[in-house]
């Protein structure tokens, strides 16, 4: 993990975390809980300006930051003094009406939604490029002889995927984002295969490690060069780009995936490889290049499809905003309710270091590609950041602003504050419930980092 990762990685996260503190901010204001401290960032004071009777400070640590309402350490005071109620003050945080406390622990969840949704109609206004193969597959259990719930279903290598529960798809893409969220559901598939038309289900089954739905297919990628690394194997033999592999040692082979296959099952130190430039047909030698965690390296990168996305009108932009957002946060539930269906949580659960790392590595690679796409990548990779930071807060337990909704809702149906002894008890079942999350994603991140 670079210094420049990290720091790309706690500016993203700090950013997101910050809008979060700052819908807190608005809503207090707006329903008249005074607000006593509103710092950008954490730690030391470097610069502080009072207006009215908010302290506005910005800090050493561009870490988010926080919202200190006035009464919010009533509940320490009350437990230090042995009090059976809160201390309810003009103007504080407990003194406010549940209904109003309620709409405060909204604010931060709800600007995390609103930051996306304008992130969303953002990149799709300013318009971007999606690069993926096309919706064509090829069977895994083809590859490793094992069976796949796409076997079991009766798919078969070459095949179309043209609908998914009668929704059309075009891409590979759109295949991986419906399995992917349909772990132990069935799927209803449209099928072309050599065009007839075939309708089967496929029940994706779940991945452990990453709680997401897998069936064990690949994509049908075209053996056509699209780049070459400069100082990789395949330029060293002299391939370029355009040209179309048809032949490793000897052996005809019709997709990507073949080729990379056959190298990771042999490894040889050298490969002849027949390919087709211009219509000319030529012979070369490669030398690859393997690793434990990228396997096989030709130095080549398959040539993809490239599909444009942009809003034809501001109308259009706030509607694909919409429909994102919306889809993001469903999947985002998907996800959480994945994690009691059985998945390994020291794989599926990351935490702040992982998190940081990904947004650092997302940040990094986005601007490194260039303007326009890079900028959409990392922008919709924070919006889909600040969703999470929605779902999980509004999780009903304690310490989170889901846990203060559920206790301020009980109190506004029974028109009683609960006791002080009755909140200690919740706030500590919840800080033994984040604890135990704390350390898991922790344990999780060291695992992660250590390459296990």
């Amino acid at each position: 993990m670079t210094i420049a990762t990290i720091a790309l990685g706690l500016v993203g996260l700090g950013f997101v975390v910050f809008v979060h503190e700052l819908g807190h901010f608005a809503m207090a204001r707006l329903v008249g809980v005074d607000v006593e401290e509103f710092s950008i960032g954490w730690g030391p004071r470097l610069v502080s300006r009072r207006l009215g009777k908010t302290s506005y400070r910005l800090s050493v640590l561009p870490i988010g930051g926080y919202c200190r309402m006035k009464g919010e350490d009533s509940f320490k005071k009350a437990v230090d003094e042995g009090l059976d109620e809160f201390p309810r003050e003009p103007g504080s945080y407990f003194g406010a009406a549940p209904l109003k406390r309620i709409l405060i622990a909204l604010g931060g969840p709800m600007a995390n939604v609103i930051l996306a949704f304008v992130i969303y109609a953002a990149v799709a206004g300013a318009g971007y490029e999606t690069r993926s193969w096309e919706n064509r597959i090829v069977l895994a259990g083809d590859i490793d002889g094992r069976s796949y719930p796409a076997d079991r279903a009766g798919l078969a290598s070459g095949d179309r995927i043209v609908a998914i529960g009668g929704e059309p798809v075009s891409s590979f893409s759109d295949i991986q984002e419906a399995i992917a969220l349909s772990a132990r559901k069935p799927m209803p598939l449209t099928v072309d295969r050599g065009g007839r038309p075939l309708s089967l289900v496929v029940e994706p089954e779940l991945d452990a490690d990453s709680g997401a739905g897998r069936v064990g297919v690949y994509p049908w990628i075209e053996p056509v060069v699209e780049t070459v690394s400069p100082d990789g194997a395949a330029a060293l033999a002299g391939l370029r780009p355009g040209d179309r592999i048809l032949a490793v040692n000897g052996e005809a082979v019709t997709h990507a995936v073949a080729i990379s296959a056959r190298l990771e099952a042999e490894r040889p130190a050298k490969v002849r490889v027949e390919y087709d430039r211009g219509g000319a047909i030529a012979e070369t030698t490669v030398v690859p290049a393997y690793s434990e965690d990228r396997g096989a390296d030709l130095g080549v990168v398959w040539k993809s499809t490239v599909t444009e996305v942009k809003a034809e009108s501001l109308g259009q932009a706030v509607a694909m905003g919409a429909d994102e957002t919306a889809s993001t946060v469903s999947a985002t539930y998907r996800g959480i309710a994945s994690l009691f269906m059985g998945v390994n949580l020291l794989q599926a659960v990351s935490g702040p270091a992982r998190i940081t790392w990904m947004v650092g590595t997302v940040a990094k690679s986005g601007l490194t590609d260039g303007a326009a796409g890079g900028f959409s990548t990392v922008f919709s990779f924070l919006a889909i950041l600040s969703i999470g930071l929605f779902a999980m807060n509004l999780l009903p337990i304690p310490l989170l602003d889901g846990g203060s909704i559920v206790l301020f809702i009980v109190e506004l149906v029974r028109r009683k504050a609960p006791k002080v002894k009755t909140v200690l008890r919740y706030q500590t079942i919840g800080l033994v419930a984040v604890a135990a999350l704390f350390l898991l994603s922790t344990i999780g991140d060291v695992l992660f980092f250590s390459g296990r």
